[in-house]
């Protein structure tokens, strides 16, 4: 199976490294992604939206003649979906790790800091501290690093989706910062965050406690969650 991994806010493919090897072992082809914008600190940004980020995960999808998984971490989790709505038939898969679909018309969040056409990864304390479970002190500086400064459109665009048969694509919640029986709760209580989750008819849940960046707090258990979602 093609696995795509798209990242989420400010990173780039090789974010996915340690995530990878079980999936490699297993057989399983895998596309990391660098989408445009996150090449380099200094590669230009300006103009680029949440469907040139779409369209980037759409035109690998169309260069493979066989179903794909998709995988999208936080921020990715939207970006897959918008591909997903526009190859329903070619999508085996969708996997959200600590994400979920972003609906029509939502937004990312166009809640963080910008400077110019960048919005930099923002300071740890801006952070709750749920999204900051296991990541030390070694793993946040290396995470800080390596960050790229996000597009400021893929943050503030609104989604736009169009074919209803993206409800017929499983999916796959890797659930970090909150478990899944509070994801569940949600739904039943109809809660506008899920709105478009409760929409999908094959919908499966795992639970991996941690923080947001699973790839970095518990990458071989991620690896690992992946590979089941990917096996069934």
């Amino acid at each position: 199976m093609d696995i795509i991994l798209v990242p989420g806010f400010w990173l780039d493919a090789s974010s996915w490294k340690k995530v990878t090897p079980p999936l490699v072992a297993a057989g399983h082809r895998v596309l990391p992604l660098t989408l445009p914008g996150l090449e380099a600190i200094n590669a230009p940004r300006a103009g680029i939206g949440l469907n040139d980020h779409i369209d980037a995960v759409v035109a690998v999808i169309d260069s493979i003649d066989t179903p794909v998984v998709l995988v999208g971490h936080s921020g990715g989790g939207a970006i897959i979906h918008g591909a997903v709505d526009a190859r329903p038939n070619r999508v085996a898969r969708a996997v959200y790790v600590d994400s979920g679909p972003l609906g029509e018309d939502g937004v990312i969040n166009d809640g963080l800091a910008t400077d110019g056409d960048d919005v930099p990864l923002p300071p740890w304390d801006s952070f709750e501290q749920t999204d900051l479970v296991d990541l030390n002190d070694e793993l946040r500086a290396a995470f800080r690093k390596r960050a790229i400064p996000q597009p400021r459109g893929v943050a503030s665009d609104r989604q736009n989706l169009s074919d209803e048969r993206r409800y017929d694509v499983p999916a796959t919640i890797i659930a970090c910062q909150f478990p899944s029986a509070m994801l569940t709760e949600w739904i039943e209580a109809g809660h506008p965050f899920v709105a478009e989750l409760a929409r999908i008819n094959d919908v499966e849940y795992m639970d991996l406690p941690t923080g947001h960046w699973p790839q970095f707090t518990k990458p071989l258990e991620l690896g690992a969650a992946i590979l089941d979602a990917v096996d069934r």
